[in-house]
């Protein structure tokens, strides 16, 4: 089940975690204040909120492909 995390939701989140308080309230829908037990647990929500967003929007993650010579010239 989609929770929808919103864009301002992430942001909040990612406050809280720059400034490392554990308690972080959401204005909603629906407003709510969420205490983490840690900053671990917190990184990995906002890692989870971060990925469903992104693939609600449609976007992919960036990534590079590794490209590699053997060195030997031929």
């Amino acid at each position: 089940m989609a929770v929808g995390y919103t864009q301002a939701e992430v942001d909040t989140l990612r406050a809280a975690v720059a400034s490392g308080v554990l308690t972080v309230s959401f204005s909603g829908p629906p407003a709510r204040t969420v205490t983490y037990q840690s900053l671990a647990e917190m990184r990995k929500q906002l890692a989870n909120m971060v990925a469903e967003l992104a693939g609600t929007a449609g976007t992919r993650q960036p990534y590079r492909k590794a490209a590699f010579k053997s060195g030997f010239d031929e």
